[in-house]
């Protein structure tokens, strides 16, 4: 009895030292998106010209280059450790490896469709040879209907969509004359927005995560507007950015009633961000304005990595990387707050419940 009773203390002993990585119910994540997200897509791209494949992006965790436009990781790369799965692989990559043998199957882990510069709109950054999200629904479409993909495995699987920033910087462009008033022009992006979850809903996507978008009206490339101020953030941009929001939270509180056993669930990234910038010191940031790695007013008017950038001893203390992204030390306080956050940073559920949430397939 003693000895019984011994392996059984030792049996939950080790259960609660050890992290339950493997204990969610997600084979898999499905990642649509843009700069945020991208993990390396646009480096496959011959003729893109919004890139982060050179140093030093990538030299605060991977030490390399790896076309993320960051110093690390992104929220799609802290989610699936939080889940236990190996970081997706680009789309491009994953199909270059299909089609030249060195892969015999596309990963069983998800892929990540996002393509940095990209946005709602089909023609936002078009000039960039950039991939927007309507093609990324296709790339994911195809490998659906191909057979390239398991059914169940989709049904199972996380869907992550993060989109609209570079459409709503580009409103403000002084070289584009906008054909529509800026509610008319959110409206137009909130419908691309919602084309997104229908297809994917119809593709077999039952766990959708939307996430809104941060105050992109406070990241440091505003420099580069005629207008803009840099003594605080630009109040019209956010303004768009926030009808934005709102219009995305009112389609994933539609999705349980137009997409019978879907679970759509709406980060609110832009609470979460001005929440790190209101309490700047308490999560470690010394500079919540300038860019840790660029150069000109807010380190906001150059690329990081272009010849001259200057940059910090450490991105850490910074909440912004480059001129318009976030350091990963930024990313990790908002993966931690859509993980395992309170209703006023993910809601109806967070990420965590969600993971852990039954689906029937």
């Amino acid at each position: 009895m003693g000895k019984v009773l011994l392996l059984l203390l030792i049996l939950i002993l080790s259960i609660a030292s050890s992290p339950l990585v493997f204990s969610y119910d997600v084979p898999a994540i499905f990642t649509f998106g843009d700069s945020i997200f991208d993990a390396g897509n646009n480096h496959f791209l011959k003729n893109c010209t919004a890139q982060a494949d050179f140093p030093p992006y990538g030299s605060s965790f991977f030490h390399h280059p790896t076309g993320r436009f960051t110093n690390g990781r992104t929220v799609a790369d802290f989610i699936s450790q939080f889940i236990g799965l190996d970081l997706q692989k680009p789309y491009l990559q994953a199909r270059t490896e299909v089609v030249n043998g060195t892969q015999k199957n596309y990963p069983s882990n998800g892929i990540n469709f996002a393509s940095a510069g990209s946005g709602v709109l089909r023609e936002t950054n078009k000039d960039m040879g950039v991939i927007p999200i309507q093609d990324q629904l296709e790339q994911f479409q195809t490998l659906a209907q191909q057979n390239e993909i398991d059914p169940k495995l989709v049904q199972q699987s996380l869907f992550f969509f993060e989109s609209g920033s570079n459409d709503v910087f580009n409103y403000f462009l002084p070289f584009v004359t906008p054909t529509l008033d800026p509610d008319s022009y959110v409206q137009a992006m909130l419908t691309e927005a919602a084309n997104y979850l229908d297809t994917v809903y119809k593709l077999g996507a039952r766990r959708i995560a939307v996430f809104g978008l941060g105050p992109v009206g406070c990241v440091p490339a505003r420099s580069l507007l005629p207008g803009a101020p840099t003594d605080r953030c630009f109040g019209k941009m956010n303004l768009m950015v926030k009808t934005y929001n709102r219009g995305l939270e009112s389609l994933v509180k539609a999705i349980p009633i137009k997409y019978p056993g879907a679970v759509g669930i709406y980060g609110a990234v832009y609470d979460v961000v001005q929440r790190l910038r209101a309490l700047s010191k308490h999560y470690g940031f010394l500079d919540v304005s300038n860019a840790c790695c660029g150069d000109g007013i807010l380190n906001g008017m150059m690329q990081c990595g272009q010849e001259g950038y200057k940059i910090c001893p450490d991105p850490n203390q910074y909440l912004f990387w480059d001129y318009f992204h976030p350091s990963e030390h930024t990313y990790k306080l908002i993966s931690k707050a859509l993980w395992d956050g309170e209703r006023f940073q993910i809601r109806p559920i967070n990420l965590k419940t969600l993971a852990n949430l039954a689906v029937s397939v």
